[in-house]
């Protein structure tokens, strides 16, 4: 069952501006809407090699002990305070490049592949995110992972496509409004910084 915090933490996650944002919003911004959908369909593929690695080694791993299990909730836990603290800290820094990208959905898609598959701290962060919303009585803890990281793929799609149809007014509103910025970012930080102690003392 996909949880209210796991789809609050989710939408969090996707929301904070980062390189596949900052691109999808570029392109945008610089081409038509279309070509933003393939950069959010490129970028949303990106992490599927991510998730997958992530999701083969902590199968592994949670079928050792449920010590093993706890252990990656606390170190989930922990790594989300750390990427809150990150949030928080470079709040306000958001940047768009304007250059111009090539004009063939391919090519926009390609990149954007390489945008996300290139990050290596994907793979760091969905092997900290997973475990923290698998129940230890899933009958089949990779079934239910593979299930997690379907409905945040789609999200992020969702999410990624919306920045890049919107570009243009966001944009606008985004360089006249660095303050504004600021605070939602680290309202986002603060939230998330909330789930991560949450799940970390729960006892699902």
């Amino acid at each position: 069952m996909i949880s209210p915090e796991f789809l609050l933490t989710s939408l969090v996650v996707v929301l904070v501006p980062g390189t596949g944002v900052v691109y999808t919003i570029n392109t945008g911004l610089m081409l038509k809407w279309r070509a933003s959908i393939a950069a959010a369909v490129g970028c949303t593929l990106g992490i599927v090699p991510h998730i997958l690695a992530s999701v083969l080694g902590l199968s592994a791993l949670l079928n050792v002990s449920a010590q093993a299990f706890s252990v990656m909730k606390i170190a989930g836990s922990i790594y989300l305070l750390y990427l809150a603290w990150n949030m928080w800290r470079e709040a306000g820094t958001l940047e768009i490049n304007e250059r111009k990208t090539g004009t063939s959905s391919l090519q926009i898609a390609t990149k954007a592949i390489a945008i996300n598959l290139l990050n290596p701290k994907l793979t760091i962060f969905f092997f900290a995110f997973l475990p923290l919303f698998v129940s230890k009585n899933a009958l089949s803890p990779t079934t239910e992972m593979i299930s997690l990281s379907a409905v945040f793929m789609v999200m992020t799609f969702i999410i990624f496509a919306l920045y890049g149809i919107l570009a243009s007014g966001i944009s606008t509103y985004l360089l006249n409004s660095s303050k504004v910025v600021k605070r939602f970012q680290q309202a986002f930080a603060a939230i998330l910084a909330v789930f991560a102690v949450k799940l970390a003392l729960s006892e699902k």
